[in-house]
């Protein structure tokens, strides 16, 4: 005699999340912005298909930028991208860094 469970078991999804090393460069960049006086707080999401880290000037706002992680698209064009506040995507591609020297180059201004 077997016996049956009343709810069938379901694989839990799962989630996209950024590895340490990946949080060691965002963090970097963002803890520069940070003492520059650009950024003050930021914010991060698993979901299903992407991880996203989200930068704020202030908390109540929408984001200035979001760093996301898609691993589906990775064979296409790139695992990373950095999407503006207004949606257009400011940079795509496989590697991290590369992909953050777009913000990067917002943080150097020529001191008078």
């Amino acid at each position: 005699m077997t016996v049956q469970s009343p709810i069938p078991a379901r694989p839990i999804p799962e989630q996209v999340h950024f590895h340490r090393t990946e949080l060691s460069v965002i963090l970097s960049l963002y803890g520069r912005f940070v003492a520059a006086g650009e950024w003050r707080d930021y914010g991060i999401s698993s979901l299903k298909e992407v991880a996203i880290f989200s930068v704020f000037r202030r908390t109540a706002e929408q984001p200035m930028y979001r760093i996301e992680k898609r691993p589906k698209m990775a064979a296409k064009q790139g695992t990373y991208a950095v999407i503006g506040m207004d949606g257009r995507i400011l940079r795509r591609g496989h590697d991290l860094k590369t992909v953050l020297r777009v913000l990067e180059r917002k943080l150097i201004r020529a001191v008078d």
